[in-house]
């Protein structure tokens, strides 16, 4: 695995476990909607605080492609090496 995904991996968990109202194991694949129970509202907050912290955009065609906290990586990881 590259530093760069690790770094963004990083990033990924800490933004989740500050915005989760209790404690859930992490990992690349825990399923973003079944197993945090986050809803679209809470989705999209959480990509907006990574975009941010990243400095990158998420097109919206490619949140709809993300399922796991792996895809996350591997879609945001895409984008910074584009930018």
């Amino acid at each position: 695995m590259s530093d760069q995904a690790n770094e963004i991996r990083e990033i990924i968990f800490e933004t989740l476990r500050a915005a989760l109202p209790q404690s859930r194991p992490l990992s690349d694949s825990t399923h973003i909607i079944e197993d945090l129970g986050l809803d679209s509202v809470a989705v999209m907050d959480f990509v907006m605080e990574i975009e941010d912290k990243l400095d990158i955009s998420v097109p919206l065609d490619k949140i709809a492609e993300v399922e796991t906290l792996g895809d996350l990586i591997a879609t945001v990881q895409r984008l910074k090496q584009a930018a």
